[in-house]
C-alpha cells in the first residue's frame, strides 16, 4: 500500500529508556498507520525536559547519545524525530505545540499517546485536552493502555530508575524487556588485569548523565565490534592497590582482542559482590577465579532463559 506522506500517525514523549511500555504504544501507532497507508512519526526531545524546565529535579538517564534514536528506529517507525527541547519550547502551551509541531510539522491525523501522558506548559496536554483539540482540528486521539510489569504495577522510567540504582537489574530488566546497559569507548588502564591474568576492557568515556548501577562486581555479556561475550565487571574503586578513582573495566571470558579506541556496551546481567580491599594480589586473583566461575554460569543460564 502506498503511504500518504501528507497525513501521519504520530507520537510524541521523552522515550527515556524506551522500555516494554514506550514500545507498546510505538508499535500500535506503527501497525495502524502501515493498515491506513500513511505514515507514522515517533517525535522525541532532547535533553530530558526537567534539564530545562528544573535542573536541580532532572534524573540521571536511561539512555544517553544516540541510544533512544537508535531504539526507535528500530521499532519500524517511517520518522523518529528529535525535537531539541529548549526553554521556548518548554513555555509553548499544549494547544500551541499541537498547532505548531504536530499538526503543522508532520500533518498529523492520528496521535498516540500513553495512558499516563502530558506535554506542553505544565503536562497539560493530557488526554482530555486532547481530544477537544482533535475534535476541534481534526485528528484523532488514541490513548494506549500501560503495560505493566511482573508484579502488575504499570511499567515506566522512574520506577525502571529506581531499580538500577538499587542494583535490582531482574525487575529493570522486566520493564526494558532487555538487559540494563552502559556503552563507551574503550581506553588505556594500569595494566593490573593483564598483570592478575585478568586483562580488562577499561571504559574510559561515558556519558556522566548515564545511570550506573551502585558500585560491586558484575556478570555482564560485553557487545564488541562483531560479536558479544560473557564476562564480569568491576564498577568502582580498586582498593587493593589503594586506588579509589571510580572505573568501569570488563575482562571478557574465551577471548583476546586489541579492542582500543573501540566503542562496546556492556549489557548487565547480575550483580555479584560489593567492591572490597584485599590483603593482596593473591587473595584478590582467588576471589576473581570465584567470581568467574559464578558469572560464567549465570551468563550460560541467562542466555538459555533459565
Amino acid at each position: 500500500m502506498t503511504r500518504n506522506a501528507s497525513l501521519a500517525a504520530v507520537t510524541v514523549g521523552t522515550f527515556d529508556g524506551v522500555h516494554r511500555g514506550h514500545r507498546f504504544v510505538v508499535d500500535r501507532l506503527v501497525r495502524f498507520a502501515r493498515e491506513r497507508g500513511v505514515r507514522s512519526a515517533v517525535v522525541t526531545f532532547e535533553p530530558h525536559p526537567l534539564r530545562i524546565v528544573n535542573p536541580l529535579a532532572a534524573p540521571p538517564l536511561l539512555c544517553v547519545g544516540d541510544e533512544k534514536v537508535r531504539l526507535l528506529e528500530a521499532s519500524g517507525a517511517d520518522d523518529v524525530v528529535v525535537v531539541p527541547f529548549t526553554r521556548e519550547v518548554a513555555l509553548l502551551e499544549a494547544e500551541r505545540f499541537v498547532d505548531e509541531v504536530l499538526l503543522g510539522r508532520f500533518g498529523m491525523r492520528h496521535l498516540f499517546i500513553g495512558h499516563d501522558h502530558g506535554f506542553g506548559r505544565g503536562r497539560a496536554g493530557d488526554a482530555a485536552t486532547l481530544e477537544r483539540l482533535g475534535s476541534a482540528r481534526g485528528f484523532d486521539v488514541h490513548v494506549v493502555p500501560a503495560v505493566d510489569d511482573r508484579d502488575g504495577r504499570p511499567i515506566s522510567s522512574t520506577a525502571i530508575r529506581n531499580a538500577v540504582a538499587r542494583g535490582d537489574l531482574a525487575r529493570a530488566a522486566d520493564g526494558l524487556g532487555r538487559p540494563y546497559w552502559v556503552s563507551g569507548v574503550v581506553g588505556h588502564g594500569e595494566g593490573r588485569g593483564a598483570a592478575l591474568g585478568y586483562r580488562t576492557l577499561n571504559l574510559a568515556s561515558h556519558p556522566p548523565e548515564k545511570l550506573l548501577p551502585p558500585e560491586g562486581v558484575y556478570a555482564v555479556r560485553v557487545a564488541t565490534p562483531g560479536t558479544d561475550y560473557p564476562g564480569m565487571l568491576n564498577l568502582g574503586a580498586r582498593p587493593t592497590f589503594g586506588d579509589e578513582r571510580r572505573g568501569i573495566e570488563a575482562h571478557i571470558f574465551d577471548a583476546c582482542g586489541d579492542w582500543y579506541g573501540e566503542s562496546v556496551r556492556v549489557d548487565f546481567i547480575r550483580r555479584l559482590r560489593d567492591v572490597r580491599r584485599f590483603d593482596g594480589p593473591e587473595s584478590l586473583v582467588a576471589q576473581l577465579r570465584r567470581d568467574e566461575e559464578a558469572a560464567r554460569l549465570i551468563v550460560s543460564r541467562w542466555r538459555a532463559g533459565l
